[in-house]
């Protein structure tokens, strides 16, 4: 059993000034895997006042100097992503060719983009033609509490902690307790890559316990949030107090349009995304709408293509989907499935319990729901698991009238030939990001939601900006 029992704080590996011994769960056994400590508020202040000692310095080193860091650090996690992938799979449950092709890809990924976008960004610029003598400077917002989830958990971490370190915030770091591997593993990657002492910082611990103390701190100047939205109010409550900003990613209920047109694809693109890691993905396209036309063919086919979808411990090699991440998740996951059935949907795949053959492990069938309507538990709650809700619809006005019907806005789908309606459809979704026929945002664009999705964007630009305060300075001559 691995056993991380320190926290990484101002360039050192120390112990845990109060910690208790958390076990990590491999998700395929029901076993530990691991012992970490879960930190407290003295740790959490530690890691807090080392930051804020460290911001000067750094925000004052070149940006040049700033990039050539990450560059080394995309070096150093490179060579190393063999056992990032390793460490993801056994505590989050990614099955271990998807944990190191697109867990440990997708943070190599990130980090090259940002540092694209950073070679080409101006931290000082003129305000315009009009005004010679302005500047619009762009100064690090300061010290930033990053608190990231298990289910992507490079993902979200290479966001938040590339592009604060891009534009010259210092940090600290807590990873989900359900997740902490991947995220030590991380920082002697920063370690390695030779980051000044201070600038990320890492403590461990609980939302109720370091996540609360991090949010509410006095000396903490933002807070960067991946995770529920009960959780987002929660921060977003405690950050007031101090009227700290607050970038918040939070869940998702997407809806996915086919009209009688999509392309002969566009179901198993559908099924296959919703299913991916899992269903534990907050942009997953769970509401599949389909014009009526079509709906009879298109539950056929995505019944299939659920049953076909293989389901096999995160240890074992090939393409098949792994366990969702803990007992807490398994059983919340069932008793969603059970209230669609309840309620009245129609099951065409899987359904309550286990996979056959799978008796141990928080393994989901693969489901299916037919004759869902919008008002329906399954199609207003984000239920985070492989589970399918599919609608029909007669038009495309009540189609995107029922994709916008949720609290949620973070991505929807349109699959059409017609491009007109896909373009006229797209500019009338409440989301922050729409795909449409399966083509994917391209490096570097943000990724972030609306309404009660969050308020942030991340990636490229648009990420190295939300660490950034905006100063104007008038009088300013070369």
């Amino acid at each position: 059993m691995i056993e991380k029992r320190q926290f990484y704080i101002n360039g050192a590996w120390v112990d845990p000034i109060e910690g208790k011994d958390h076990h990590v769960i491999d998700p395929s056994t029901e076993e530990a895997c691991a012992v970490i400590s879960l930190g407290g508020q003295a740790d959490a202040d530690a890691a807090v006042a080392a930051a804020k000692a460290a911001f000067s310095a750094w925000m004052a080193t070149p940006a040049e100097e700033r990039i050539a860091l990450v560059e080394k650090l995309l070096e150093v996690y490179q060579r190393r992503g063999a056992e990032m992938g390793e460490a993801i799979s056994a505590e989050m449950g990614a099955p271990i060719d998807m944990a190191t092709a697109s867990q440990v890809g997708a943070g190599a990924y990130h980090t090259a983009n940002f540092l694209k976008a950073a070679k080409k960004f101006k931290f000082v610029r003129p305000l315009g033609d009009h005004a010679p003598n302005d500047r619009i400077v762009h100064e690090p917002i300061g010290v930033c509490a990053l608190i990231t989830p298990w289910n992507w958990p490079m993902n979200q971490v290479t966001l938040k902690v590339i592009a604060a370190a891009i534009a010259g915030c210092t940090m600290v770091l807590k990873p989900s307790e359900e997740s902490p591997l991947n995220a030590l593993l991380f920082a002697e990657m920063m370690d390695e890559a030779g980051f000044p002492a201070g600038v990320f910082n890492l403590v461990n611990g609980d939302g109720a316990g370091v996540g609360s103390t991090l949010s509410g701190h006095k000396d903490v100047d933002m807070v960067s949030f991946t995770g529920s939205t009960r959780a987002g109010i929660a921060i977003s409550q405690n950050a007031a107090h101090t009227l700290k900003r607050v970038h918040l990613e939070l869940g998702g209920k997407g809806a996915n349009l086919l009209f009688a047109d999509a392309d002969e694809k566009a179901v198993k693109r559908g099924v296959r995304h919703m299913m991916e890691n899992s269903g534990q993905s907050c942009n997953a396209p769970s509401r599949m709408m389909v014009q009526r036309e079509i709906y009879d063919r298109v539950v056929e086919e995505a019944a299939e293509i659920a049953n076909s979808t293989a389901v096999a411990s995160a240890h074992e090699k090939g393409r098949h989907i792994g366990p969702v991440v803990n007992e807490l998740q398994w059983n919340k996951i069932q008793g969603l499935i059970q209230k669609g059935i309840d309620e009245g949907a129609r099951v065409v795949a899987g359904g309550v319990g286990r996979p056959e053959g799978l008796n141990k492990g928080f393994f989901v069938r693969p489901t299916v729901f037919a004759d869902v309507n919008n008002d329906m538990t399954i199609a207003r709650e984000e239920i985070f698991g492989p589970v399918l809700s599919i609608i029909p619809f007669e038009t495309e006005e009540e189609a995107v009238e029922m994709a916008n019907d949720t609290v949620y806005g973070l991505t929807n789908y349109v699959q059409t030939q017609d491009m007109e309606r896909a373009k006229r459809v797209a500019g009338q979704f409440r989301s922050g990001m729409v795909e449409i026929n399966g083509h994917s945002r391209g490096a570097g664009a943000p990724f972030g939601g609306m309404k009660q999705s969050g308020n942030g964007r991340e990636g490229g630009v648009w990420g190295i900006e939300d660490f950034l305060e905006v100063k104007s300075v008038a009088g300013w001559s070369e």
